[in-house]
């Protein structure tokens, strides 16, 4: 990644003190350099449909297999900005082929797009002039935030098709079995926010990267809430996918050896 883009990328929406009342105009000299390095974008328009098309072709190139890699890799590089394909690539892998609208939905707790809404991926019929930079700044910054919206796993999988394979590391998976220890330590009803600060001391990173880690593991099926009692009511406000999970949920064993047996 470009470093000088990177910080253009960041400089546009963040300081010091946090996000920018306002980002800077996505124009002039600055913009045009991050542009030419694939991460600025002027504003899109395109269909629900268009996405669609354009993931399954997506998934002819990208591999379960290269998501996983990438996202070991960015275990001990800090390269969060490799996380997310995975989460992207689980919540569309399974998606069909579709038109918005053409399943029809009862209930619509993502979309009125009836597929979509299945699988849990928030999507509209139409986006004009939508901005990516915004996207690709959550992406570069923490490794995604709105990671069940088809706009950001379309962007996501776009930009991780262009990345190098990655190389994994005795380090990356030492991590990766230290946070399955972290998973298996927690007691029965610890709340996602205690997993995050079990995880602190086992992989350099900070709070925020740690909660969008959780809420990737949530989409791809590795922390996912059972059918046993809750405790408390509702759920953590702080999360999204993990919301409801607990300490007694543990982790999906079926979706480690799926994604991950090959490095284990």
């Amino acid at each position: 990644m470009d470093k000088q883009a990177k910080k253009i990328l960041m400089n546009t929406f963040w300081t010091s003190a946090g996000w920018k009342s306002s980002p800077d105009a996505f124009a002039g000299e600055p913009f045009e350099y991050a542009k030419s390095k694939g991460l600025m974008f002027d504003p899109v328009t395109i269909t629900h449909d268009e996405i669609i098309k354009r993931l399954h072709e997506l998934h002819q190139v990208i591999t379960k297999e290269r998501v996983a890699a990438a996202f070991l890799h960015s275990l001990s590089t800090k390269k969060v900005h490799l996380r997310s394909a995975l989460s992207s690539w689980a919540l569309t892998s399974g998606l069909p082929e579709h038109t918005y609208g053409e399943r029809s939905v009862v209930r619509p707790n993502y979309s009125s797009c009836g597929d979509c809404n299945a699988h849990g991926i928030m999507s509209d019929r139409d986006y004009i002039e939508e901005d990516l930079n915004v996207l690709n700044f959550e992406r570069v910054k923490w490794g995604g935030i709105r990671l069940n919206w088809l706009l950001y796993c379309w962007l996501d999988l776009e930009l991780f098709s262009k990345e190098e394979a990655a190389e994994c590391t005795a380090e990356d998976t030492a991590i990766l079995t230290g946070m399955l220890e972290a998973i298996k330590d927690c007691t029965d009803y610890e709340s996602p926010r205690m997993l995050e600060k079990r995880w602190k001391d086992v992989l350099p990173s900070s709070k925020n990267e740690r909660d969008v880690l959780m809420e990737i593991w949530g989409y791809a099926g590795l922390l996912v809430p059972q059918d046993t009692p809750r405790k408390g009511r509702g759920g953590s406000s702080d999360f999204i996918s993990v919301a409801e999970w607990q300490g007694n949920d543990g982790y999906s064993q079926e979706a480690l050896e799926f994604y991950f047996g090959a490095f284990l």
